[in-house]
């Protein structure tokens, strides 16, 4: 696997619960994301603009070594209504 961001170790937890996706990733880098000021020209970079767009909740917080990035995503209901991932 190739890591494009991140310079050393990296973990990466999913949990559902309560009708969302908790997704936090911890990596060794120091730097903190930030989203790229709107420019329509710009091709590529638009991950976190999306992520914020999507998500329930974002947070970033520094660790001890590096950081860890958590956003919470809403499942989405079903065409009938049911929410999604439930058995019928």
């Amino acid at each position: 696997m190739r890591i494009k961001y991140a310079p050393g170790p990296c973990l990466l937890d999913l949990k559902v619960s309560e009708g969302t996706v908790q997704v936090s990733v911890w990596d060794t880098d120091l730097t903190l994301p930030a989203a790229c000021p709107a420019d329509p020209g710009r091709v590529g970079r638009h991950g976190l603009e999306i992520i914020m767009a999507v998500c329930q909740s974002f947070e970033v917080r520094r660790q001890p070594v590096g950081k860890r990035v958590r956003a919470a995503i809403v499942l989405a209901d079903g065409p009938g209504g049911d929410p999604a991932g439930r058995l019928l």
